[in-house]
């Protein structure tokens, strides 16, 4: 039997319910590294793999009932859905309420507590990237993306995107991604780890459980995308390029 630490992160998240919430624990970067074993994400993450396998198997062995989806039996446009009803629309909603959030916090604490200056700073440009970059996803990729899948299911040719390639708008996510995940840690470490120091508001406390589950949603989010949906999404375009008639 294939040990978990041999096994990707995608392979475990699809056969370990929750496993992503084993990987955030210890800082894990799940959504960044679905096709390496599990062996070279900790060791990149500077974590010990023994402790994370056991963390695994525990919740392998559970007999707790799960509603969490296999996402990867399911179709691209069900992805896709879920992706921007659930994933961009909490976002989309928690963007909208931090900003005024970080400002009262910033007011009331921020003459003794200056991080609150910079952890504002850098939500902002997350927020704004994030929001141009959820829009560019469902004007131009996502509906490519399940144009695909309708041509494939009628076998019929694709018409070409602007962008000419699936790979194109991926690459550019994913990258984006990348730059989320990096904005994410500075304010995990501004906080320190969003633990809120005594004798605050209930506002600050407020504050810091909605980054973290922001942080959370966010790297499931980013996890879904890049790992399940765009890896699937590259491998349709193969295959719907194959029903385009010869020239």
């Amino acid at each position: 039997m294939q040990q978990q630490k041999e096994m990707t992160m995608l392979e475990l998240d699809l056969r370990v319910p929750g496993a992503t919430r084993h990987f955030e624990a210890p800082g894990i970067k799940c959504h960044c590294g679905g096709t390496k074993p599990l062996t070279d994400t900790c060791a990149v993450a500077g974590v010990e793999v023994d402790a994370v396998e056991a963390s695994l198997f525990v919740a392998d062995a559970s007999e707790e009932s799960t509603d969490e989806k296999v996402f990867i039996e399911w179709s691209l446009t069900e992805i896709i859905s879920h992706i921007v009803t659930k994933h961009h629309a909490f976002t989309r909603s928690e963007i909208s309420r931090l900003y005024p959030l970080l400002d009262k916090v910033e007011c009331e604490h921020g003459q003794n507590h200056p991080e609150l200056s910079t952890i504002k700073s850098v939500f902002h440009q997350l927020g704004e990237e994030l929001k141009v970059h959820m829009m560019k996803e469902e004007r131009f990729l996502f509906p490519y993306v399940i144009r695909m899948e309708e041509a494939m299911a009628q076998r019929r040719p694709c018409i070409r995107p602007p962008f000419g390639t699936v790979n194109t708008p991926v690459r550019m996510m994913m990258f984006e991604h990348d730059s989320a995940g990096e904005m994410l840690t500075k304010i995990r470490t501004l906080s320190s780890n969003f633990v809120c120091p005594p004798h605050v508001s209930p506002g600050f406390t407020t504050l810091y459980t909605a980054l973290e589950g922001l942080e959370k949603d966010l790297h499931q989010h980013i996890h879904l995308e890049n790992n399940i949906l765009f890896l699937k999404a590259i491998e349709l375009e193969v295959e719907v390029k194959k029903l385009e008639a010869p020239v």
